[in-house]
């Protein structure tokens, strides 16, 4: 926009200025000149529980002071496709096109969120409407007023959400947690010797749940602190101490693979999967070492395969397999070929720059 008037109740109308933007939270801090003005107390959006009576506030269709009444609806949603990092509210509370921007109070008229979003088929209302968590609105406006710009936490490792399978593999009880299935060269991760199958059950305090908010609690702690985790690592309990870094503003992406003409057909845990020797050029393109870090490419993945619906793709590198490293087309086979046809097959496979674990069933 080229120019930002705020009306307020009272009927004044004042010229706003941007003080900084955070478009991964869909967050902007404006301010205007004038003395007198009223504010809101923080809520703690933490302690919100679902069924809580919330008022939404906002200007939909250009009707302004519009309150709408609901309930909390969830919370800790993500994965919705609104904004980089998500943690949202969802409300039952009337959010219509211009009530993006407005508060979201408690009945105690506390912030708990800044309405941002609704999903909807027609446009409208619907019954399903998203606020930004005032704790993670607070963290953004604070550093955006300190200092202009948005710093986030960096631990230096790649994640996955950790199912039953997985936990199984893993020797974790449950699926609360993450599974590190990368830790990345010259990151706080590597210095304080977190390892790859190591999985993450509780951060600084707090349990760790999901992915989506293991990434927030990262992303929100201040740089230079020293977190504590704790980690199953081969069914052991073990507690260590990371030092938070500064997230980098670039994470290098993986090329997808060339041809190759050596092939291999498998059986069992991988039938319906055909796998190719990774060449130096292949490996130069997924930036692997031929020593420890090479790899097999899926050339095919055939539909309804067992590989197929644990989720492996063409293009994947798969690098090791039973936690066992694979580097060639021979070492894929010679672990295949002590597989017996109904033997699960844990595997690791590098696509687009990152690492996943997926459990294959036969």
């Amino acid at each position: 926009a080229d120019e930002i008037r705020v009306l307020l109740s009272d009927k004044r109308e004042l010229k706003a200025k941007v003080v900084g933007t955070d478009p991964k939270t869909d967050i902007a801090v404006i301010q205007v000149e004038a003395k007198d003005l009223p504010t809101i107390p923080w809520a703690d959006s933490d302690k919100l529980q679902v069924g809580e009576y919330v008022l939404a506030i906002g200007n939909p269709f250009g009707l302004n002071q519009t309150v709408t009444m609901g309930i909390i609806s969830a919370v800790g949603r993500a994965n919705v496709g609104i904004a980089e990092y998500e943690d949202f509210i969802q409300t039952d509370a009337a959010i219509n096109p211009g009530n993006s921007g407005g508060a979201l109070v408690n009945a105690r008229g506390e912030l708990i969120g800044i309405n941002t979003a609704i999903f909807s088929q027609s446009g409208g209302y619907m019954g399903i409407g998203f606020a930004v968590p005032s704790n993670m609105v607070r963290s953004v406006m604070e550093q955006l007023l300190k200092g202009g710009k948005v710093v986030r936490g960096y631990l230096g490792v790649s994640i996955q959400e950790l199912t039953q399978d997985l936990a199984k593999q893993f020797g974790a009880s449950e699926t609360k947690g993450v599974l590190i299935s990368d830790v990345l060269a010259d990151s706080p991760a590597r210095r304080a010797r977190l390892e790859r199958g190591d999985v993450i059950i509780e951060f600084d305090g707090r349990i760790v749940e999901n992915p989506t908010q293991f990434r927030n609690l990262v992303a929100q702690t201040p740089i230079g602190k020293k977190a504590h985790i704790r980690l199953i690592r081969n069914g052991q309990t073990k507690e260590l101490d990371v030092t938070i870094a500064e997230q980098p503003k670039n994470m290098a992406q993986a090329e997808s693979p060339g041809d190759s003409n050596e092939e291999a057909r498998s059986s069992g845990a991988f039938a319906g999967l055909d796998v190719r020797e990774l060449t130096p050029e292949l490996a130069r393109r997924f930036n692997l070492s031929r020593d420890g870090q090479g790899g097999v490419v899926v050339a095919r993945v055939a539909d309804g395969s067992p590989a197929g619906e644990a989720g492996v793709q063409v293009g994947d590198v798969i690098t090791e397999v039973n936690r066992k490293p694979i580097a060639t087309l021979r070492d894929f086979q010679n672990v295949m070929d002590k597989l017996l046809p109904k033997d699960p097959a844990l595997v690791l496979v590098h696509r687009n720059g990152r690492n996943l674990y997926l459990t294959i069933k036969p």
